[in-house]
């Protein structure tokens, strides 16, 4: 047996999920538990487990086990269900509702059997959402994962009116239809160009959605690069952005492209953004270039203000976010010229593949 989580879960709405898909939303109870048996361990979504505490809003306490062979049961527990659960890919993470990953499950992409079990769900719902934020715990959970071939949910023992009144709402809803998406599904498709990149990659925010128009493929070719390539890669791009804009060479910019080199924190004025716009808008030298707008960035005096967030992203801790966060800093630099940028990126990177011609 493995306790892969043991703490408190913040919740909202009364739920989080279990989730392999690469997809930032949890599914809704009408589509979770479409065609359940039970209703608090909604697994009619491929890939992704609803799970539901009862609290409105607050905290529960939790434990997540992953056992090799079916765990015992015991009289401990006032709610008790099982459902099969297959991840589709090899990230499964518990996730709070809304508010990021809680911890990792570490699942093969096999068949698997969950059992949900809790106590105090009818304390929880009952409990004063005003004392949510100091009160402890409201509720117990245990979610337990092993190996196992299909098959249906299942009820193991029910005691509380919350529970009871979750699965008669699933019992009520009609069976999925296979293959349907929903349409916050199709729009989140879109908007990362028809395919959903990683869950890190997705993680990563603005930055890497920004990159979705002017170069979708970029984002997979350096999620797949790994931690060094990226670390590079970010380096490059604040120094490229950053040089490109004529401002590498000033004492301040050139000190802090130092530090990023060595891979130590960024010195001030960089440790505080009001602090590098302050300078920024101080140094006569900047002040004082020509806007000459035939010079692309460098005579931008727009484009060369947008150069400057290149250095601090590149200095994320994390390697993806930091590559992401500085290409994207540097394409909007570029403007327009931003797919020269891409060119360059892959001729420095040949590993992130070949530019494809853009219609």
């Amino acid at each position: 047996m493995r306790t892969v989580y043991s703490g408190e879960l913040p919740v909202v709405r009364g739920r989080f999920h279990v989730d392999s898909r690469r997809d930032p939303y949890g599914p809704g109870p009408s589509e979770a538990c479409a065609g359940q048996t039970n209703g608090l361990c909604g697994a009619a979504v491929p890939g992704c487990l609803l799970l539901d505490t009862g609290v409105p809003s607050g905290r529960v306490a939790l434990t997540v086990e992953v056992h090799g062979a079916p765990p015992p049961l015991d009289d401990g527990w006032e709610e008790v269900v099982e459902a099969s659960f297959r991840p589709v890919s090899a990230s499964t993470a518990v996730l709070h509702c809304d508010r990021g990953a809680l911890c990792e499950v570490g699942l093969p992409t096999a068949d698997h059997r969950v059992r949900y079990r809790g106590r105090g769900m009818d304390r929880a719902t009952a409990a004063d959402p005003r004392a949510a934020a100091s009160a402890r715990p409201v509720g117990h959970y245990l979610l337990q994962f092993w190996p196992a071939p299909p098959a249906g949910d299942l009820v193991v023992r029910q005691t509380s009116r919350s529970a009871r009144d979750r699965h008669r709402y699933a019992r009520a809803l009609p069976a999925p239809r296979p293959g349907a998406r929903t349409e916050r599904e199709r729009a989140e498709l879109r908007s990362w160009g028809g395919r959903l990149p990683s869950r890190r990659v997705r993680d990563v925010g603005a930055d890497a959605r920004g990159l979705v128009p002017l170069d979708r493929d970029l984002l997979d070719a350096v999620d797949a690069a790994g931690p060094r390539t990226q670390r590079s890669l970010a380096r490059w791009a604040a120094r490229h952005a950053l040089a490109e804009a004529g401002l590498a060479d000033l004492d301040w910019i050139a000190a802090g492209l130092a530090a990023l080199d060595r891979g130590e924190p960024l010195p001030a004025p960089f440790h505080d953004p009001c602090l590098v716009w302050e300078r920024f808008f101080a140094d006569d030298r900047i002040a004082a270039a020509s806007p000459d707008t035939s010079a692309g960035c460098r005579g931008n005096p727009l484009r060369r203000t947008l150069a400057v967030p290149a250095l601090r992203a590149a200095a994320d801790p994390d390697p993806l976010r930091a590559a992401l966060g500085a290409v994207f800093a540097a394409a909007v630099a570029h403007g327009p010229d931003c797919q020269e940028l891409f060119a360059a990126v892959r001729r420095r990177f040949p590993s992130l593949g070949h530019v494809a011609p853009r219609g």
